[in-house]
């Protein structure tokens, strides 16, 4: 007989035989022990797994409170906004309009408070977002809006020069307001003066409704200069808010400085440290003299209308076409043509009421006088000084004249 099918026979028999149920059955066992389809953790394992998720789920002992409440209305512009931190530090706070513009505020030393830098618009909605904190670096937030008050009563405030315009060195950004200020820290505040280049700019008030800035000395030649009026929102007196908020720009011409000399009557034009014109002049006779002092040209007219009982004088004149006229003061110091004087009278004698007087001829225009050279020579902002006249200094608010104030004197 042949020997191999009995041998197929009995491995074939070993297969299925009671031995192989019983190593089967422990194999099973083994692997149910071994846990996790083969994953390779033991109880430990999952045990911290589940305590590291614990730790992860923790909510942030941080509190954020945030002052006035969520959709508030009739909110103060000053004052009533307000970020706090409880059991952590603040490290997120911003704080936009409805327009996206943002408020700059300051961080406490520590993180624990905010505070805004600067006042809120009237009836305007605000947003704010703000996060802290705690000291395992888990962070909570917090955000609301609220819209502030609506003013009854405004104030808006008068600028000068021009938006766009080019002016003279001695041109001050002033500011009449319309209504009398009682918190003029505040209103200065809100406003801001810059120079490019850079030189430190001051205010000055002069009353409580008008407020002047300028440099120590006069602007440099082709500074660019910049106002910003934040007025919106500012409390300038009990229940009385700003109503403006505009910023203005305004470029400094050539230098042009004129030196009137009563004494002598004549008048020496430099530009730009440079002589180029000295021109007879009258000045105010004896009885009606001409101011000394720093003037500025504030308003220029090629005819105007002067009238004496306008200015303190009754009806000792009016003249209805005054050519080539610019104003030097508010009491009515103008330097203007003279038609009606002779020729001769220009730097011999002083005949006019306080003014200075140019040789003219009527009508204006561009005729070929001293007086309209020097008009069309002329830009509003241009410095004209009077020396030698026997009469007191001008004072400073009688014009756009605050140089007749030392640089102490302007910033005390």
């Amino acid at each position: 007989m042949n020997g191999l099918p009995i041998s197929g026979q009995r491995r074939g028999h070993r297969g299925t035989g009671p031995l192989a149920l019983m190593l089967g059955a422990l194999l099973l066992v083994v692997t149910a022990c071994g846990g996790g389809g083969g994953s390779g953790e033991d109880d430990g394992d999952k045990n911290r797994g589940k305590d590291a998720t614990k730790v992860e789920n923790v909510a942030s002992v941080a509190v954020v409170t945030i002052l006035p409440k969520d959709n508030a209305n009739g909110v103060a512009t000053t004052g009533a906004l307000k970020v706090s931190a409880a059991k952590g530090r603040l490290t997120t706070v911003t704080v936009q309009d409805d327009k996206g513009n943002p408020v700059e505020g300051r961080l406490a030393e520590g993180g624990g408070a905010w505070e805004p830098l600067q006042h809120l618009a009237g009836a305007t909605r605000y947003k704010v977002h703000a996060i802290a904190e705690d000291a395992d670096g888990r962070e909570s937030a917090k955000d609301i809006t609220f819209t502030t008050l609506v003013p009854k009563n405004t104030f808006i405030g008068t600028y000068t020069p021009e938006d766009g315009s080019t002016v003279g060195v001695g041109m001050p950004v002033s500011i009449n307001f319309s209504r009398g200020i009682t918190d003029p820290e505040a209103v200065e505040k809100a406003i801001t003066v810059t120079a490019d280049p850079a030189v430190p700019v001051e205010g000055h008030w002069f009353g409580n409704d008008r407020l002047d800035f300028r440099p120590e000395k006069y602007w440099a030649a082709g500074t660019k200069v910049s106002v910003k009026l934040n007025l919106d929102g500012v409390e300038g007196r009990p229940g009385v808010y700003g109503k403006q908020a505009k910023t203005v720009s305004f470029t400094i011409g050539r230098s042009q400085v004129s030196t009137v000399d009563a004494s002598a009557k004549t008048m020496k034009v430099v530009r730009d440290g440079k002589q180029i014109k000295n021109i007879p002049i009258t000045a105010g006779a004896p009885a009606t003299t001409t101011y000394n002092g720093q003037m500025v040209i504030s308003e220029k007219y090629e005819v105007t209308r002067m009238n004496g009982a306008t200015v303190g004088f009754g009806g000792e004149y009016d003249i209805k076409d005054v050519p080539h006229a610019m104003r030097l003061s508010t009491s009515g110091t103008f330097v203007h043509g003279n038609y009606w004087a002779s020729s001769g009278t220009f730097g011999s004698a002083n005949v006019s009421h306080g003014c200075v007087g140019l040789r003219d001829i009527r009508g204006g225009g561009d005729n070929g006088t001293p007086s309209a050279w020097f008009y069309n020579s002329s830009i509003i902002g241009d410095v004209v000084v009077v020396k030698n006249s026997k009469d007191k200094q001008i004072a400073p608010d009688n014009g756009l004249n605050g140089w007749n104030m030392s640089w102490s004197e302007w910033t005390a």
